[in-house]
């Protein structure tokens, strides 16, 4: 019996097709910014990236994983497969024993992710009113901030630094809605605020709503 023939790793090989994903992936967006995604084909993308549309469905896939990507690598910042719990600035909240440095840090964190998201964000909504399979992306991204202000919500509790008389959904609520790129987006580009502002009222705004006052929970 013959035996199944092996696949050599070839780091050129891997690099190169990592390459033509970046600028695959890069194209679709600009294109997602510049027309929609509902104008965007796939014939487009593949012309913007310089490959065949058989290329881009071989080392990506349809317009909604295309649109996938765009989104999760804003979310993180880069094409690494790394998980956003996994990456340093999660880990340097998680690490954090004082509450009110864990939601300097967490706001900071909040508006360096909107920063890269926020422009996005039209897309996805838009996106979701003409495709099912976007509209569940658009849902997951919802769900998955819930549960990204809940786990914060959580560790300031677990620290004692919850203001008295707001449970931990309250909590978690409002920094839910206050992770919303839109509002990013409108402070930005239609009021001028610099994203240092924002930080800074982000975490102003939570020290007086959500944060225990006293040496626990001061700012």
């Amino acid at each position: 019996m013959s035996q199944p023939a092996k696949r050599y790793a070839s780091p050129v090989r891997d690099e190169q097709a990592r390459r033509t994903r970046l600028a695959i992936v890069a194209a679709a967006r600009d294109l997602f910014l510049r027309q929609g995604y509902a104008a965007t084909t796939i014939d487009a993308v593949a012309d913007a990236a310089r490959v065949s549309r058989r290329t881009v469905f071989n080392s990506v896939g349809g317009k909604v994983v295309l649109l996938k990507l765009v989104w999760d690598w804003a979310i993180v910042g880069d094409d690494e497969p790394i998980a956003m719990a996994d990456r340093p600035a999660v880990k340097a909240i998680q690490a954090e024993q004082d509450p009110a440095t864990a939601l300097a840090l967490w706001a900071k964190m909040i508006v360096d992710v909107s920063a890269r998201t926020a422009p996005i964000v039209d897309v996805l909504i838009a996106a979701a009113d003409v495709d099912a399979a976007a509209a569940e992306l658009l849902a997951k991204s919802e769900r998955e901030r819930m549960f990204g202000a809940t786990a914060f919500v959580r560790q300031l509790a677990s620290l004692g630094g919850l203001a008295r008389g707001i449970t931990e959904q309250r909590a978690a609520d409002l920094c839910w809605a206050l992770m919303d790129g839109h509002l990013y987006r409108r402070l930005i580009t239609q009021r001028g605020w610099t994203p240092d502002e924002i930080t800074r009222w982000l975490i102003d705004s939570l020290t007086a709503t959500v944060l225990r006052a006293g040496p626990e929970g001061s700012a």
